[in-house]
This record gives structure tokens, sequence and C-alpha cells, in this order.
């Protein structure tokens, strides 16, 4: 049975339309949890290659291997044209959110989905599709900063298995410090990569911007996920807008023109609109941060009369 494991595990990660070494099949079903020797793999390989369409180009050392032009493949060739697409869009809209271990090992999951989308006759509607939507920003777009791959993958595994992560990490200022830390969660923010973590030796969270991580390395050691924290409540209490969770009845007026949007996409459940001739009164209910200072000051003098009243702390 393992036999047969690692044979359909290999050919399931064999592509068509291009070709893969050995090692780089061997990489793939360790991040799969696979753990087989080189010559395993080879001899895996020669097998495959004699009883199923896969060509073995011989011409460059390590061998490459792929699926010849008329052959069928494995599993991913069932694909509807709906699912493919499905695939190449998660894959784009999740390439910063999965960990590197899953993602090397769907790699060649998503690349025969793009594979098969561009080649299927059916698919024609689900390719023009990919066309025909974008996420887009709501603000100037800005280029991502850089996060150290080797930082990116220890910070992720950590996450993963609920290791601790010893960091070296630069703030704002420059200064560099190190620290053991308890990852708790990863938030994209726009451009920008957080860690949400927890130091060694207190209780409050702190957010992390990812490419200011000097050196990162997961533990052995593991910890007991905090049951209080909620990384949905987290953010809901207003953590990554630079606030505290402290909530407030807001209101403030603001010109028709300008605040047209706010009846279509309230602020908040509870928003209260009182309309005049040329300004909308707003009221809600939402956590006080730095974001939400900086949004009003967006609206220059459309806005006037701001007030805020303290109503509890999350």
């Amino acid at each position: 049975m393992e036999t047969l494991q690692v044979a359909l595990e290999l050919l399931r990660r064999i592509p068509k339309g291009r070709s893969v070494t050995a090692p780089q099949l061997q990489q793939q079903l360790a991040e799969a949890g696979v753990e087989r020797n080189i010559r395993t793999i080879e001899r895996q390989l020669e097998t495959l290659s004699d009883h199923f369409g896969i060509l073995r180009d011989e011409s460059t050392k390590p061998y490459r291997y792929s699926w010849g032009a008329n052959a069928r493949g494995m599993s991913l060739p069932a694909l509807t044209p709906q699912e493919c697409l499905l695939l190449t869009l998660a894959e784009e809209q999740l390439k910063n959110l999965l960990p590197p271990r899953l993602k090397k090992s769907m790699s060649a999951f998503f690349s025969q989905a793009k594979d098969q989308l561009g080649e299927q006759p059916a698919g024609q509607l689900e390719r023009e599709w990919l066309r025909k939507v974008r996420v887009v920003s709501t603000s100037q777009p800005l280029l991502p900063p850089k996060v150290n791959d080797q930082v990116f993958e220890q910070v992720c595994n950590a996450l993963y298995g609920d290791q601790w992560l010893m960091i070296d990490y630069r703030n704002a200022a420059g200064e560099e410090t190190k620290s053991r830390v308890m990852p708790l969660g990863l938030v994209q923010q726009g451009p920008r990569m957080y860690l949400v973590s927890r130091f060694d030796g207190y209780t409050n969270e702190r957010n992390l911007a990812l490419h200011r991580i000097v050196t990162a390395k997961a533990s052995s050691l593991t910890f007991k996920r905090p049951r209080e924290f909620d990384l949905k409540r987290y953010d809901d209490d207003g953590r990554f807008g630079f606030g505290n969770g402290e909530f407030i009845k807001l209101s403030f007026w603001i010109e028709k023109d300008y605040g047209l949007h706010l009846l279509e996409s309230p602020l908040s459940e509870d928003q209260q609109v009182l309309e005049r001739q040329k300004n909308y009164q707003i009221t809600a209910t939402v956590v006080d941060s730095a974001m939400l200072d900086w949004w009003l000051r967006g609206f220059g003098k459309a806005v006037s009369r701001i007030s805020k009243t303290m109503l509890r702390t999350s």
C-alpha cells in the first residue's frame, strides 16, 4: 500500500506541457508528508515511465519527466473547466496566505489546472472570465515591501505547528532586538503582511511587520494556543486600524456629495442618518482608531462637527 501511495502521488505531480526532476518530486512529496529517498523515487519513476504515457528526457541529469502530449494524465485532467477556474483564482488570491509547505505540495496541481484551462476547447468562457474580474485597491496602490523567503517559511511553519518562534526584529527606528514569540495569526493588510504574536512572558498581542523580521527560526518546542484569542475578534476590535478595541459613538456632519456612499455602505449596523438640505448627520458605533481619524481627515472641510463618546473597551 505504501508503494502504491507513492506511485499515485508521483503520477499526480508529474506535469503536462513541462517537465520535472526526481529531486523536485522528492521535495514535493516531503512537503506533503511523504518521505522517501531519492533512489526510491527514481526506481518508481522508471517503472511508471514503462507503463504510463510518461516521457523521460535522458539528455540531462537529473532526468526530466513529463506526461506525453496525448497522455490523459492523472486526477486533474478530469477536472471541469469550472473547477480549473476555481483553482486558478484560489492560487492568485491565497498565494500569500497558504503555508509554504502546502503551497509547494500543491504547485503541480495549480500548474496543471492553469495548463488544462488553457487547453480545453470547452473552457473558453472560463478563460475569458479571468480577464473579466479583478480585485482592486481602495487606496493608492503600493508595491509590497520585500519579505525574506526563509523568514516567511519559518514564520508559517511555526504558526502552522504552534511552535515558538525565535526572531531578530528591526523596528521602524532601526533598532534590532532578539525575542521569542508565540505566533497566533498571519494577516495581509493591503500590500503588507503582519504576524500577530505574543512575546514570551507577556499576555498581550502585538502586530509585527513581516518585512522587518530580519531572521526567524521555528523552535522544536510547541505551545498551547491561548483559548481566549480569536483572530476575527482581534480584527473586529480595530487592532489593524491602530486602535485598542475602544468602542465609541461617532457623530459627524458630511456634505451630501461626499456622504452618499455611507448610505450605501454604512459604518455600522446601528448607523443613523439625519438628512438636511446640503448635509447628512451620521451617527454610528465604531471602534476608535488612528485609521478612523485618518479616514475622517481625508474628507477635508466636507466633514465637520465631529464628536466621539466613549462606550466600552472590548
